[in-house]
C-alpha cells in the first residue's frame, strides 16, 4: 500500500504503521528528467511506542454539584483500558486521598468544598502495557449557592388540616430555609404578583390551612438558605387541587377553671368546617371517668358552670355537637375534667346544743356545715360556774357529751372547729350555754371489757356511771354457749378465762345503784369468741442461693390463722450458730441486716457471705409466737458479669468519661475502649484509648464518640462488650475574646482600631490558630449626645476593625462589637469596647481649592472640606501672586467665600488663605489654594490684540468737568473726551466745537509713575495717573470697554512692567 504524501527522504511513523513493514523506494532522476532503475529498502515490523499521555487537564468549573471531566492526549499505539483516578486533598496534611476510580468524570460533592481534586491518567495500550501516569490538580472547589428541588406539598388539602412542604435542599440546610404560603384561584402557577399571601416567611415548613383559603389553590414559596444566612433562588409549588371545606367538627375542646366547690368552670372549643351555626353544648356529671354521665339541664347551651356541693368527688365533662350555619351536624366531641371536684373551704353556718340539762343525759350538737364532705370536726365542751369561771372538760371531744356528777350546778357550752374529710380546717365557732345542770337517776351510760379474749387471760370491765353518788353496784358474769344457753359464773370485779371459754362468749350484766339504794336500769355487754393460744413456727429452711435470684424459704406454721409475720434477713461472713440471731444484743459485729420480707433477692454485698432468716410467727390477729432462725448451707454465688446503661459524660471541655452499671459479682479489671463514628456512620476504634476518661484530639472533631465497656469479674470471667450511644458531634471549644480594646484617640477625624485580646489558655490559642474562620466587627453609636443611658444604634455600613470619627459623632459614645466565627459556623459571644464622648478635633480644612473658569470676568469660589467640630467664623483672605514670585499682594476687603475677578487680576494667580475656626473660637492652621494665572476673556483678548497691533487708537470717554482730580467721583456734569493712545504716550483731548479748538487736558508717556487704576465698586470708571500732579478719572459705558482700554494701555506700556503683559496676551513684540 502506497503511503499518500510520503514523498520525502524522511517519514514520521504513525499509528497506522504499527505491526507493518515499511518499504523505501528510491528512483534516481537526472537533471534532464531521465529516471533510472528504482532501488528498494525494507524495515522490520514497526512496534508501538511506550504508552504515554500529555496535555492532561480538567474540564468544568470547580463548584459543588458540577460534573468535571479529566481529559488528555494519548500516545503509544492503540489505547486500551486506560485507568482514571480522582483524589481529594486532605485538610490536615495536604496528602491526596483516593475518592473515585474507573471514570474520567466526577461529580463534586459537599466534602470537596474548600479542597482541591487531583485527576490521575494512567495510559494503557491495547496489549495491556501500562505507561507512566500523569496528574493534574484542580482549583479549590467552591460551595454552590443553595437551591431546592423536588418540591412537594404533603398533607390533606382540607380546612384546618396541616400541610407540609418538602424538598431536597442542595448547598444549604432545610432547617435554615424559609417558606411563605399564598393562595390563588388559578390551578396554574403564574406571576407572584397574582398570589395573595396568607402567611409570612418562616422557617417552619408546616402550615395549618385556614378557612379563608377554602376553594383556592395554595402555593408554597420555598427559599433555600445556608445556616449562615446565604439564600438561593426561591422555588414555588402549587397544590394539585383546591382546598376543600371540612364537615363541621371540633379541632380542640377544653375546660378551664378550678375544680372546687363554688368555683366557675369555662369550656372553650375550636370549630372548623365552614361558618358555625348554633352548636349544641351540654355539661355532664360522672361518678367515674368511664361512665356515660348525667346531664346537668340547667346549664345546657351555656359555656360556664358554677360547681355545686352535689358534684363533689365526681368528674365533670363538657360535650359539644358542632353545627354549621346551613344546619349540617358534625361529630360530637367531649372533654372530661382533669380531676374530681374538690370541696370548698369548711365553715359552720350554725351551732347549738340539743338535750335536757340533767345529769346522765347525753347532749348532742346540732350544726350546719358547709365546705365539702365533713370529716372529723373537732369538738370541745366547756363548763362554766355561776361566777363565770370558764374551763374545758377534759376528754369531751365528740359531738355528744353525757352530763356527769361534776357538771351539776354548772352551765355547759360547746365549740366546734369544722374539719373537712381531707383534714382541711375552718374557723372555730362557740355555742350558747345551757344549764345549770341538775342531778339524774342512776344510769350506766357505757360498759366495756378490759383484757384480752384469749385463753389464760383475765377480764375486767370499765363502767360509766351517772345519777348522783355511786353506791354498791351489782356485777354478774355469764358464759354463753353457741346455742345461746347462759351459765352464771362469779360476781367479782375480774374473770379469768379458762379452757372452757375457748370458742364461747362472755357476758357481763351491770346494775347501777346510788348510795341511797336506788337502782337504775341494768346494762350488759357480750364479748367476742374467746381466741385460742399463742402461735408458733414448726419448720424453716433456706435453699441454695445465687446473686439476683429470688429466695423462697420453706416454712410450716401452727397456731390459728397465720397473719403477717415478722421476717429479718441477716448476712454474715461466717456461718454462725442459730442462737446468735435469737439474741441480737449479743450478736457479732459482722452480722448485718439486709431484708424484712419473706422472700429475698441476694445483692452484690451478699456474694461470698452466708444468709440467715429470723422469723417471728404471727397469727391473723397479729399475735406473735416464738421466733425461729434458719441459715443457708452455702455461701452466695455471684451472677455472670454484664454491664448496662453504658453512657458518655462530659467532664469538662474536651474531656469525656465513660460510665456503665456493672452487675455480676465484684468487678475486676474491666476493659474500656473508645470509638470514633464519622459522618458516614463508620465506627473506628481509637488506638491507645483504653481508660475511662478520654481527651478529645483533632481527628475527633466533626465526629461522634462511643465508649466501649467489656465487664470483667474479679475472678477474671469476661462478659459481653457493650457500646454507649454516640455523643453529639464533637466540636472544639468555641473561640473566645478575652477583651476588646480600642486603639486611637476618641477625637473627631482620628481613626479608632478595634484590637481583640485572645485568651492565653493553650486550648484557646490552639482554637484561634487552627479553627478561626473570620472576625466580624460592628460599630454602634449612642442615640443622643451625652446620652447617660447609652442607648446605641448600629452603624449599618461600619463593619471593619477601624472607624474614622465624623462630625456627627462629637459628644456621642461609640461602641465596637466583635464576634469571631469558627470553621464549623459557630459564633462566639460578642465582645464590646466603648469610648467616652467623642471630642472635636483640631479645626482644619482639607481639599481646599478655588473653582472658576480662569478668565478675568469670572466669579471664583473657594471650596474645602472642614473638620474639627462645628465650624465657626472661619477667616478667608484673597490675594494675588505674581508668577515666579513668592510675594503675595493682599486684595483689600475680599474676605468672603466668593470673589469676582477683574482686569487687575490678569497675569496673576489668585490665592485664597483659609484659616479654619471652630465655633468655640479655636483656630487651626491656615491653608492656601491658588489658581492658574488669570487669563483675559477671549472676546476682550481678541479686541485688545487688534488695537495693539495697530499701535494707535482713540476711545470716546466721559469726564466730570466740575470734579477735581483729588476728589472722590460723584454726580456731576459729564462731558465727552477723546482718549488717544499710541506706542509712546497717552493723552486726553477735549474735542473742539463751533466756538473753540480741541484742547489737550493731559498728556504723558508710559514711564513710571505712570499707571492705570480701576475701581472695584464701579466697573465703568478708570483713572489714568501720569504723575502725582496729573491724573484724570474717565467713564465708559460698559465694563467691556473699560477692560479693553486698560489692557491696551498696559499692553503698550509693557516695556516698563516687570512682567510682560504681551506674553499673557500672546502678542509678539
Amino acid at each position: 500500500m502506497v503511503i499518500v504524501g510520503a514523498e520525502c527522504e524522511e517519514y514520521q511513523l504513525t499509528l497506522d504503521d504499527i505491526d507493518s513493514s515499511l518499504v523505501f523506494m528510491y528512483t534516481p532522476v537526472t537533471e534532464e528528467g531521465v529516471k533510472g532503475e528504482p532501488q528498494y529498502a525494507i524495515t522490520d515490523f514497526v512496534k508501538a511506542a511506550v504508552p504515554s499521555v500529555n496535555n492532561v487537564r480538567i474540564i468544568g468549573d470547580a463548584i459543588e454539584g458540577n460534573v468535571i471531566k479529566g481529559v488528555g492526549t494519548y500516545f503509544g499505539g492503540r489505547e486500551g483500558p486506560s485507568k482514571f483516578e480522582w483524589l481529594r486533598e486532605h485538610k490536615e496534611n495536604g496528602d491526596f486521598l483516593l475518592v473515585s476510580t474507573g471514570t474520567s468524570e466526577y461529580t463534586l460533592v459537599n466534602e470537596d468544598v474548600g479542597q482541591r481534586l487531583a485527576f490521575v491518567y494512567i495510559p494503557i495500550n491495547f496489549e495491556g502495557q501500562e505507561g507512566e501516569s500523569a496528574l493534574v490538580v484542580s482549583q479549590v472547589v467552591k460551595r454552590a449557592p443553595p437551591k431546592v428541588t423536588n418540591l412537594k406539598i404533603i398533607g390533606d388539602l382540607r380546612e384546618g388540616s396541616k400541610v407540609t412542604v418538602t424538598g431536597i435542599v442542595i448547598g444549604g440546610s432545610e432547617g435554615s430555609s424559609r417558606v411563605q404560603w399564598f393562595k390563588t384561584s388559578s390551578s396554574m402557577l403564574k406571576d407572584e404578583s397574582l398570589l395573595e399571601a396568607v402567611s409570612t416567611s418562616k422557617i417552619a415548613k408546616a402550615f395549618r390551612v385556614p378557612l379563608g383559603v377554602v376553594g383556592f389553590f395554595i402555593v408554597a414559596k420555598f427559599t433555600p438558605m445556608t445556616p449562615d444566612g446565604e439564600s438561593g433562588d426561591a422555588a414555588y409549588v402549587i397544590s394539585e387541587r383546591a382546598v376543600e371545606t371540612l364537615p363541621p367538627s371540633l379541632n380542640f375542646l377544653s375546660i378551664t377553671g378550678d375544680y372546687s366547690e363554688g368555683e366557675i368552670l369555662t369550656a372553650s372549643y375550636g370549630y372548623v368546617g365552614g361558618h358555625e351555626g348554633k352548636s349544641i353544648c351540654n355539661w355532664y356529671l360522672h361518678q367515674v371517668e368511664t361512665d356515660s354521665g348525667t346531664l346537668i339541664p340547667e346549664v345546657s347551651g351555656i359555656l360556664q358552670y358554677r360547681i355545686t356541693k352535689d358534684t363533689i368527688g365526681k368528674f365533670i365533662s363538657f360535650k359539644c355537637i358542632p353545627v354549621r350555619d346551613d344546619g349540617t351536624v358534625g361529630e360530637p366531641k367531649a372533654c372530661m375534667g382533669t380531676e374530681r371536684v374538690r370541696s370548698g373551704s369548711p365553715r359552720l353556718l350554725s351551732l347549738q346544743i340539743l338535750g335536757e340539762a340533767v345529769e346522765g343525759i347525753t347532749l348532742s350538737v346540732d350544726k350546719k356545715y358547709w365546705g365539702g364532705e365533713e370529716g372529723e370536726s373537732v369538738f370541745r365542751w366547756f363548763r362554766t360556774s355561776s361566777d363565770g369561771t370558764h374551763s374545758e372538760i377534759k376528754g369531751a371531744t365528740t359531738a355528744s357529751y353525757m352530763l356527769s356528777l361534776d357538771d351539776i350546778g354548772f352551765f355547759i357550752s360547746v365549740s366546734c372547729e369544722p374539719v373537712r374529710n381531707d383534714w382541711a380546717r375552718g374557723p372555730i365557732v362557740l355555742s350558747e350555754q345551757i344549764g345549770p345542770i341538775i342531778s339524774g337517776p342512776p344510769t350506766c351510760h357505757s360498759l366495756e371489757f378490759v383484757g384480752s379474749m384469749v385463753e389464760g387471760q383475765r377480764l375486767s370491765f370499765v363502767a360509766s356511771y351517772s345519777g348522783g353518788e355511786r353506791g354498791n353496784c351489782i356485777i354478774e358474769w355469764f358464759r354463753v354457749k353457741s346455742n345461746g344457753v347462759k351459765e352464771k359464773l362469779i360476781a367479782e370485779e375480774y374473770l379469768g378465762l379458762s379452757i372452757e371459754d375457748v370458742g364461747r362468749y362472755i357476758e357481763l350484766i351491770y346494775t347501777p345503784v346510788r348510795n341511797d339504794g336506788m337502782r337504775g336500769s341494768p346494762a350488759s355487754i357480750k364479748s367476742e369468741v374467746i381466741a385460742p393460744g399463742d402461735p408458733m413456727g414448726v419448720e424453716l429452711i433456706i435453699p441454695d442461693c445465687c446473686e439476683a435470684i429470688e429466695i423462697i424459704p420453706q416454712k410450716t406454721y401452727f397456731g390459728g390463722e397465720e397473719g403477717d409475720g415478722k421476717y429479718v434477713w441477716y448476712r454474715s461472713k461466717d456461718r454462725l450458730h442459730e442462737s446468735t440471731f435469737l439474741d441480737l444484743s449479743t450478736s457479732d459485729d459482722d452480722v448485718l441486716t439486709c431484708g424484712n420480707t419473706l422472700k429475698y433477692t441476694p445483692t452484690l454485698e451478699d456474694v461470698g457471705a452466708y444468709l440467715a432468716l429470723y422469723w417471728v410467727p404471727t397469727r391473723a390477729d397479729r399475735k406473735c409466737g416464738k421466733p425461729l432462725v434458719s441459715l443457708s448451707n452455702n455461701q452466695i454465688s455471684p451472677a455472670a458479669p454484664l454491664v448496662s446503661n453504658v453512657r458518655v459524660k462530659e467532664l469538662s471541655s474536651g474531656i469525656y468519661s465513660g460510665e456503665g452499671d456493672y452487675f455480676g459479682g465484684y468487678e475486676g479489671s474491666s476493659l474500656f475502649s473508645w470509638y470514633r463514628e464519622t459522618n458516614e456512620g463508620t465506627i473506628v476504634l481509637i488506638n491507645g484509648a483504653n481508660s475511662r476518661t478520654y481527651e478529645v484530639m483533632d481527628p475527633d472533631y466533626n465526629c461522634r464518640l462511643l465508649f466501649g465497656y467489656t465487664p470483667v469479674r474479679s475472678d477474671s470471667v469476661v462478659g459481653e462488650l457493650k457500646l454507649s450511644e454516640p455523643t453529639d458531634i464533637i466540636l472544639p471549644e468555641l473561640p473566645k475574646i478575652e477583651m476588646l480594646a480600642l486603639a486611637g484617640k476618641a477625637v473627631e477625624g482620628d481613626v479608632l482600631t478595634a484590637v481583640e485580646v485572645i485568651p492565653k489558655s493553650e486550648i484557646q490559642q490552639h482554637v484561634w490558630g487552627k479553627y478561626k474562620k473570620d472576625v466580624k466587627y460592628q460599630w454602634l453609636s449612642s442615640l443622643d449626645i451625652e446620652d447617660s443611658s447609652k442607648s446605641y444604634e448600629r452603624l449599618s455600613s461600619q463593619h471593619s476593625c477601624s472607624y474614622k470619627m465624623r462630625l456627627e459623632d462629637i459628644g456621642r459614645f461609640l461602641k465596637c462589637e466583635c464576634i469571631v466565627t469558627d470553621l464549623f459556623g459557630r459564633s462566639s459571644e460578642p465582645a464590646f469596647a466603648e469610648t467616652g464622648p467623642i471630642l472635636p478635633g483640631i479645626p482644619r480644612i482639607d481639599k481646599l481649592e478655588i473653582e472658576g473658569r480662569g478668565f478675568h470676568t469670572n466669579l471664583y469660589a473657594v471650596r474645602g472640606t472642614y473638620s474639627g467640630g462645628k465650624e465657626g467664623k472661619s477667616k478667608i483672605q484673597w490675594l494675588r501672586s505674581m508668577v515666579g514670585s513668592p510675594d503675595l499682594i493682599s486684595i483689600p476687603g475680599e474676605i468672603g467665600r466668593m470673589y469676582e475677578a477683574n482686569v487687575d487680576d490678569v497675569g496673576y494667580r489668585l490665592v485664597a488663605i483659609y484659616t479654619p475656626i471652630r465655633e468655640d473660637g479655636f483656630e487651626g492652621q491656615p491653608v492656601s489654594a491658588s489658581t492658574d494665572p488669570i487669563a483675559v476673556e477671549p472676546d476682550v483678548l481678541k479686541e485688545v490684540k487688534q488695537k495693539i497691533d495697530v499701535g494707535a487708537v482713540k476711545f470716546e470717554v466721559l469726564c466730570d468737568k466740575d470734579r477735581s482730580a483729588k476728589k472722590v467721583p460723584g454726580v456731576g456734569t459729564l462731558e465727552r473726551r477723546v482718549l488717544e493712545v499710541n506706542r509712546k504716550r497717552v493723552k486726553v483731548v477735549k474735542p473742539g466745537s463751533k466756538t473753540s479748538f480741541p484742547t489737550t487736558e493731559i498728556r504723558g508717556s508710559y514711564a513710571p509713575p505712570f499707571h492705570v487704576e480701576t475701581f472695584r465698586n464701579d466697573q465703568h470708571r478708570l483713572r489714568i495717573v501720569v504723575d502725582s500732579e496729573n491724573e484724570v478719572d474717565l467713564m465708559v459705558q460698559t465694563r467691556h470697554m473699560r477692560d479693553v482700554i486698560v489692557l491696551v494701555i498696559r499692553g503698550l506700556a509693557q516695556r516698563f512692567n516687570s512682567t510682560s503683559l504681551n506674553s499673557l496676551l500672546k502678542i509678539e513684540t
